[in-house]
């Protein structure tokens, strides 16, 4: 089971390097995706083309977290869980900071990501505590 959870770990990862990618424009994930332009917590104060960057940045981190996490699985280490743990949380805040406050094409968004990472937290409380 924590080889799967592992594998999964990596491609979560994997999936906010691709959103790294759409916010610096290196290619976009669905033709005329503008995320994360309009971000209604930092386009304002930032501009455009610096929330793109800071967005870019704090999903690298957060991938590399992820990464981390999963290999402190594979080798059975104690403190995959609060790695990961801080990822899961730190890409939900993201995402819902990174918002542009409209539910259409929710799922290009993040949407499904964010989901995704409430379940890894819910996923690693439950059974991290217990290994």
């Amino acid at each position: 089971m924590s080889i799967f959870a592992g594998i999964f770990f990596i491609l979560h990862a994997l999936v906010h390097l691709l959103y790294a990618g759409q916010a610096l424009r290196f290619f976009e994930l669905r033709p005329g995706l503008i995320w994360p332009d309009k971000a209604w917590a930092f386009s304002r104060l930032l501009g455009d083309a610096a929330t793109r960057t800071l967005a870019a940045v704090i999903l690298a981190l957060i991938a590399l977290a992820f990464l981390a996490g999963a290999l402190g699985l594979f080798f059975g280490q104690d403190w995959w869980c609060g790695v990961s743990a801080s990822a899961s949380v730190l890409s939900v805040l993201v995402y819902i900071l990174l918002w542009d406050g409209k539910f259409q094409e929710l799922p290009d968004k993040g949407g499904v990501g964010l989901l995704i990472s409430l379940v890894i937290l819910i996923v690693v409380f439950k059974f991290g505590a217990s290994s």
